[in-house]
């Protein structure tokens, strides 16, 4: 504790006022470290994300193979209903052809990910090498 050295009725006693300077000095610096830090922190990194362009078309050697997967997991091929063992099969008679041709898959907006990554897989196991994904234009 800090002792009074001042003359008079209270000399000796204890001093009961707290020093807030280094207090003050503390709460400055804070002050002046969260207000640069606040604006790096909230800053949101910007990142340009391709669109797509549904008018160009890629030249195709050996064609392609559309196949579409609507939200309850039906799959198309070529507009045509098939079911998951014909597109296996069918996977597999298209990976023979020379040149291959190239997989255009159409997926439903609301259709979980866990299916395409099945379609996708069973693709790569067939051995299909060109997979594209179809897309709408600007959103």
């Amino acid at each position: 504790m800090a002792m009074s050295s001042g003359a008079g009725a209270n000399s000796g006693a204890p001093m009961s006022e707290i020093n807030v300077t280094p207090l003050v000095d503390v709460m400055l610096v804070l002050l002046i470290i969260f207000m640069i830090t606040a604006p790096l922190a909230a800053h949101k990194i910007k990142v340009e994300l391709p669109t797509a362009n549904p008018t160009v078309q890629p030249k195709q050697q050996g064609g392609s193979v559309d196949l579409a997967v609507k939200n309850d997991g039906s799959l198309f091929w070529n507009d045509t209903p098939v079911t998951e063992a014909e597109m296996k099969a069918r996977f597999a008679v298209e990976a023979s052809k020379n040149p291959q041709p190239e997989i255009h898959l159409r997926a439903d907006r609301s259709i979980r990910f866990k299916e395409v990554s099945r379609i996708l897989s069973a693709a790569k196991q067939s051995g299909i090498i060109k997979i594209g994904f179809v897309t709408t234009g600007k959103n």
